[in-house]
C-alpha cells in the first residue's frame, strides 16, 4: 500500500506528501477528514496558503510561529489563524521566513497574533494510544475538495519509529472514526492535549504517518524559542 505525502492536490493523484493544488468540482458526501467530524472552535489551527491558495494546515505554536510541514513550504507563504474556516474569519499574516527539520517547518509571521497557541510534547505517544488528528484536507479519497470547515478524527497509534516524508522519525496509525488525506498536510496530532506530531504522509484509507514533534523538539525551541 503506497504512502504519500498529504499536500492539498485536489484534482490530480498525489504521488509525494499531503497537500492541495486546485478543488475539484464535486460535492463532497460528508463534512469529514475522511470519517470524523468537524469542529467549532480551534483558536490554534492555521490554515496554510501558497501564493494566496489553501496547500496545506497548521498550529500556532507562539504568538508569531506557526508550525506544518516542510513539503507545504512553496512560493509566497501566508496563513489563517484563529478560525475554522479556512477562507474567512479569524486574522491573515503573510509569512516573513522559514525554517525546516525533517518534515516539519516553522513559519516565522510577519506580526503576532494573539489567538492561543498549542502545547508542545516533549515524548512520542505510547503505542496504541488513541490520539485525535485536525485538518482541512479532502474528504474523500477522489473527487472531493478540501473541507471549507476544519475536521478532526481518532486514530490508533501503531509506531513512533517510522519514517515521515524527509526521513525523520514519525509516529504511525490507524484509523479509528477517519484518516488523513491531502490538505491535511502540516496539521497536528494530539495526545493527551499535546501536539505529538505533524501530518506527512498517508495512504489516503487508513494509515497516516505523522513526524514526531518530540525528536525535533529540540531544533523547535532553538527556533522558535517554545
Amino acid at each position: 500500500m503506497r504512502i504519500r505525502p498529504l499536500l492539498a492536490v485536489l484534482s490530480t493523484a498525489l504521488v509525494g506528501a499531503l497537500g492541495v493544488t486546485s478543488a475539484a468540482s464535486a460535492t463532497p458526501p460528508s463534512p469529514l477528514i475522511i470519517g470524523g467530524g468537524t469542529v467549532s472552535s480551534a483558536p490554534w489551527a492555521a490554515a496554510v496558503l501558497s501564493n494566496g491558495s489553501f496547500t496545506c494546515s497548521g498550529s500556532v505554536i507562539a504568538a508569531q510561529w506557526v508550525l506544518t510541514a516542510r513539503h507545504c513550504i512553496s512560493g509566497t507563504m501566508s496563513v489563517r489563524v484563529g478560525s475554522v474556516n479556512r477562507t474567512s474569519g479569524g486574522v491573515t499574516r503573510t509569512v516573513s521566513a522559514t525554517y525546516t527539520r525533517n518534515d516539519l517547518a516553522l513559519m516565522r509571521l510577519s506580526s503576532t497574533v494573539s489567538t492561543s497557541a498549542v502545547s508542545l510534547a516533549s515524548s512520542n505517544p505510547p503505542i496504541n494510544s488513541t490520539n485525535s488528528i485536525y485538518g482541512w484536507g479532502m474528504t474523500c479519497y477522489s473527487g472531493c475538495s478540501a473541507s471549507t470547515v476544519l475536521k478532526t478524527a481518532t486514530v490508533r497509534v501503531t509506531s513512533n519509529s517510522a519514517t515521515d516524508a524527509y526521513g525523520g522519525q514519525a509516529i504511525r496509525s490507524t484509523r479509528i472514526n477517519g484518516n488523513a488525506w491531502r490538505g491535511d498536510s502540516g496539521g497536528p496530532q494530539f495526545y493527551n492535549g499535546q501536539q505529538v506530531g505533524v501530518a506527512s504522509t498517508a495512504d489516503g484509507s487508513s494509515i497516516q504517518n505523522y513526524g514526531s514533534v518530540a525528536y525535533n523538539r529540540a531544533w523547535i525551541t532553538s527556533v522558535a524559542g517554545v
